[in-house]
C-alpha cells in the first residue's frame, strides 16, 4: 500500500514561492519514481516535474519546458517526502498538483494523492 497525501498549496500573488510537500508514508516509497502532474480546470493533467532512479544512488530530475528554472523537485527518502519548490510563481501555474507515484521497472503512476490546490494571483 502507498497513500500519498499533498499539502502546501494556497493562495499567492505572482512572482510569490511555494513549498509542496508529498507524503508517502512507508519504506517502500523510497525506491518509486515520483513526480508532480498539476491539473487546471477543463483541462489534463501536466507533468512538470519527476525523479527518475537511474540507480540505487542517484535520480534525475526533469521538468517541463514551463516550469523549467522557477521549480525545483526534490525528494528526502529519510522523511519519505517528496517536494516541489515553485519560485517566481505565474497565473498559468493555477492548478490542483498531484503527487505520483509509480513502481519500479513500472510505466504508468499507479498512486496518486488528492492533490493540493495552488492559486496564483496577478
Amino acid at each position: 500500500q502507498l497513500h500519498l497525501v499533498e499539502s502546501g498549496g494556497g493562495l499567492v500573488q505572482a512572482g510569490d514561492s511555494l513549498r509542496l510537500s508529498c507524503a508517502a508514508p512507508g519504506r517502500t516509497s523510497s525506491s518509486y519514481d515520483m513526480g508532480w502532474f498539476p491539473q487546471a480546470p477543463g483541462k489534463e493533467r501536466e507533468m512538470v516535474a519527476v525523479t527518475r532512479w537511474r540507480d540505487s544512488w542517484s535520480y534525475d530530475a526533469n521538468y517541463a519546458d514551463s516550469v523549467k528554472g522557477r521549480f525545483t523537485i526534490s525528494r528526502d527518502n529519510a522523511k519519505n517526502t517528496l517536494y516541489l519548490h515553485m519560485n517566481s510563481l505565474k497565473p498559468e501555474d493555477t492548478a490542483v498538483y498531484y503527487c505520483a507515484a509509480r513502481t519500479p521497472f513500472g510505466e504508468e503512476y499507479d498512486y496518486w494523492g488528492q492533490g493540493t490546490q495552488v492559486t496564483v494571483s496577478s
